[in-house]
């Protein structure tokens, strides 16, 4: 059986959203077109904001509102279209604004504040399209990348354990069918090809206990803990770099240079 694209998500909000799309605009060394280019920053000052979105070396994963610390905001979500970013509570579209207008930046992390009294405080709506909010831009080895995760692993990790595991809780850009369980741990430092389009295998994704959010709620299950008692380790999924510009779409053929 092929490998191929079953399912393609973007988060333009950093861990604080979720959106499926049929087709991607993949981006030579930057990722994918509107990923994570957005991000609240916590408890830090209007300097230290603005140092962290322009400058990636700069970022820690505890600047940022994420849902290993503020669990509260798995119910909600963002859409980004027509460079309109609207703020959605279980599908119900809460507040719309034009993240390019500072005043308007401020209208949505008020409401946040208004909603969810207990985030860390002060936030602030950070935007940065050339190096977007990327796990992998807060770390030692700084890079822009795509996640992706083979759906026959988290099946696997579920026939283990008894329990369906919903694939939105790892948040990737694809999700792949067609190939063995955890065989896209094999492909790291090699180059895989999607619609003709290069990527480097960078590494394993070591996963945090956001996995423990039940999709849309705070409702938590030991989910990691699981994932190390069965495998020894935390991984799910692999980061890709784009090496050429291009498109994916649903149904596109996986193939390994």
């Amino acid at each position: 059986m092929s490998c191929l694209v079953k399912f393609i998500n973007y988060c333009p909000v950093k861990s604080v959203s979720f959106q499926s799309i049929e087709s991607s605009n993949i981006k030579k060394n930057l990722g994918m077109a509107n990923d994570r280019i957005f991000a609240f920053s916590r408890g830090v000052d209007n300097e230290q904001s603005k140092l962290i979105e322009n400058n990636a070396k700069e970022r820690k994963l505890n600047n940022f509102l994420t849902l290993k610390n503020s669990p509260v905001l798995n119910k909600y979500n963002f859409l980004y279209k027509n460079e309109k970013l609207t703020l959605i509570d279980q599908g119900k579209e809460l507040l719309t604004i034009s993240p390019d207008k500072q005043e308007e930046r401020l209208l949505i992390t008020n409401k946040l504040i208004e909603l969810e009294s207990s985030l860390t405080q002060p936030i602030t709506l950070l935007k940065n399209k050339d190096f977007p909010f990327y796990d992998t831009s807060s770390s030692n080895k700084v890079f822009n990348s795509i996640s992706l995760i083979n759906l026959n692993s988290i099946n696997d990790f579920g026939n283990k354990i008894n329990q369906k595991v919903e694939f939105q809780r790892f948040r990737a850009n694809f999700y792949v069918e067609g190939i063995d369980p955890w065989e896209e741990r094999n492909w790291i430092n090699n180059i895989i090809k999607i619609n003709n389009v290069s990527f480097k295998v960078e590494k394993s994704i070591p996963r945090c206990v956001a996995i423990n959010l039940t999709p849309k709620t705070d409702i938590k299950t030991n989910l990691l803990g699981s994932l190390k008692k069965n495998y020894n380790h935390f991984d799910m999924g692999i980061y890709l770099t784009a090496l050429e510009n291009g498109e994916v779409n649903i149904g596109d053929k996986l193939v390994i240079n």
